[in-house]
């Protein structure tokens, strides 16, 4: 039998938050892997997840397809995470979430390579999100090119460097009150990072369907109100919840899109939110999930308090999970 260390696994984007869970799952099943990144003197904080010269850092920008098909040569799988919240410069959505998926699948392709896709659930060709719109367009440009290709829609993703519920317990520690876009209506199925990693290395494994769309969520499904409650208790702060229209919240964004850290908001966030991002009846059915892959995610109430702890007012002298 051919050992892991046979294979070379190129991680489009395996800097990123997502990334670093994907490099260590991946390194725990001895795969040698080649993180393709844009800055790769940034990338050093990889190198303890693995063994000595398992994992190597080369550059590569989706833009400029040569750099990607220089960091597919000799590989054997590729693994696309880079995706954007909100564009910036060149880094558009339609750069990098459309084109630059077509780039890599296209690159895939001329090595007869495998091909894992983690794109996001709310992924719409027709969404009034151009987020969703262009990774529905990354999606068809990849099965256009690599039908055998896995696509992985995660919900919403938590962990420890996540700019999801630190973004939040960070605005709780600095604004007396959080807003709730809509309401706070909008359901989520937040999945934990390193869940998500599992289910790529299972399909780096070969363990999922080929030319399939799996959906990962998590355990729970909750309102984004149950979320904020949920992090302002867990960091011990009382701040006031603020119902926010979605017209009011959109025309805030044209400002706050420009705001610093985590006070800002883009326009198209606002218009994500119009849309629950749950896991779909028809992925549960055909086994299309986490569960369908052997794997029983981890709740956001099981892992957050491990690292939101630092959040609350005594957190600097608190222990870790304390």
């Amino acid at each position: 039998m051919a050992s892991n260390l046979e294979t070379l696994v190129t991680v489009f984007g395996g800097s990123g938050f997502i990334g670093r869970s994907v490099v260590r799952a991946l390194c725990k099943r001895d795969y040698r892997i080649r993180v393709a990144v844009r800055r790769p003197e940034l990338a050093g904080h990889l190198q303890p997840l693995g063994k000595v010269g398992q994992i190597h850092a080369v550059q590569a920008n989706l833009r400029y397809p040569a750099s990607v098909e220089a960091a597919m040569r000799g590989a054997d799988i590729a693994i696309n995470l880079v995706g954007i919240l909100a564009p910036s410069g060149a880094q558009t959505f339609d750069a990098v979430q459309a084109e630059g998926a077509g780039t890599v699948a296209k690159a895939v392709a001329a090595m007869g390579a495998r091909m894992i896709h983690v794109s996001a659930i709310g992924t719409d060709a027709n969404s009034t999100s151009r987020y969703a719109r262009t990774k529905a367009a990354g999606e068809q440009a990849v099965l256009s090119a690599v039908p055998s290709a896995t696509i992985l829609r995660p919900s919403v993703v938590f962990g420890p460097e996540d700019d999801f519920t630190n973004r939040f317990a960070a605005l709780a520690r600095m604004s007396p009150a959080l807003p709730l876009i809509g309401g706070g209506a909008t359901k989520l199925q937040p999945v934990y990072v390193g869940d998500v990693a599992t289910a790529v290395a299972e399909a780096v494994d070969g363990k999922t369907k080929a030319g399939a769309t799996y959906e990962l969520g998590g355990p729970e499904v909750l309102s984004m109100r149950e979320i904020m409650e949920f992090i302002l208790a867990t960091t011990e702060r009382d701040r006031m919840l603020v119902t926010l229209p979605f017209a009011l919240a959109k025309l805030q964004a044209l400002l706050l899109q420009f705001a610093p850290g985590a006070f800002k908001l883009t326009p198209d966030q606002v218009e994500l939110l119009r849309g629950d991002n749950v896991v779909s009846e028809a992925a549960k059915s055909a086994g299309l999930t986490l569960e369908g892959l052997g794997i029983a995610p981890d709740s956001l109430e099981a892992i957050a308090p491990q690292y939101l702890w630092r959040f609350r007012k005594t957190g600097q002298f608190a222990q870790k999970g304390g």
